[in-house]
């Protein structure tokens, strides 16, 4: 690993580390003065927004010429450069409830391709992360996608469409339609932990819409570092833009796309 890149990754995992302190230290804590609404059904606290300036504050001090794309703050663009894309406390809505299942995540991108992905689980003190063509790594250890080879021997993970309700219909057809053939679905609430989840092999697929970049960026890497594959809904590598997002191990991800396709072809592109 050259220094560069290894200061990178330091970087990025000494800043998530700093933001899971943040927000161990206020679990609990939050009052509702503390929570405000970005949209229907999607919440903000002064946690994400505390760990977030944690979590820049630590990149620049390495890092002034990066550019940044931070959920809660900072919407910079520019593919010639370094930008770091980051979520500080996703699952905000579990959080607020002291449900547990929530994430910071940390992605850099260079030319517009991510190149190192962080993802912290505070509660459970684990550190996912991933560095292009350098394989992916759980608290040190390399890990790898799932061996499962069929649907029906399958945990799928998934998300509900709360940004985008209108879809709802299409949604929970898919939904029925892919738990008929598979094991069991889950939903938990942070996306970016069910992407680690899938490059550790503790689930064997994912599938949700209306994603942002922050929540698919770092768990993208970990997927494809990990042995697997993530497309968007038409098959393609425009997930983390178009927000629509299906990924597994090589075996099952073609499987969960064609059911994907089956209900939602019209938006592919969306």
């Amino acid at each position: 690993m050259s220094s560069e890149r290894k200061e990178f990754l330091d970087t990025a995992l000494q800043a998530a580390r700093l933001a899971g302190q943040v927000i161990i230290n206020h679990l609990g804590r939050i009052s509702k003065r503390d929570i405000s609404l970005k949209q229907a059904s999607d919440f903000v606290t002064s946690v994400d927004r505390e760990s977030e300036k944690v979590i820049i504050g630590t990149i620049k001090e390495h890092f002034p010429g990066h550019l940044f794309l931070a959920e809660e703050s900072l919407k910079e663009c520019g593919k010639e450069t370094y930008r770091w894309i980051i979520d500080p406390l996703d699952g905000t809505t579990n959080y607020i409830h002291g449900y547990p299942a929530f994430s910071v995540s940390i992605a850099l991108e260079y030319e517009g391709e991510i190149i190192l992905g962080v993802i912290l689980d505070p509660l459970r003190n684990e550190l996912f992360w991933a560095e292009k063509s350098t394989g992916s790594f759980l608290n040190g250890h390399h890990m790898k996608v799932s061996e499962v080879h069929t649907l029906r021997e399958s945990l799928i993970t998934t998300g509900f469409p709360f940004r985008c309700k209108e879809v709802i219909d299409d949604y929970l057809k898919l939904f029925k339609n892919l738990f008929l053939r598979v094991s069991d679905l889950r939903r938990a609430g942070s996306a970016a932990l069910d992407l680690a989840y899938l490059a550790c092999g503790r689930c064997d697929g994912f599938f949700e819409l209306g994603l942002s970049p922050w929540d698919i960026a770092a768990g993208s890497l970990l997927i494809k570092e990990a042995g697997g594959v993530v497309t968007d809904f038409g098959g393609g590598i425009d997930y983390l833009w178009t927000g629509n997002i299906v990924a597994g191990n090589p075996a099952l991800q073609k499987g969960i796309l064609e059911e994907v396709k089956k209900v939602f072809g019209g938006i592919i592109n969306r």
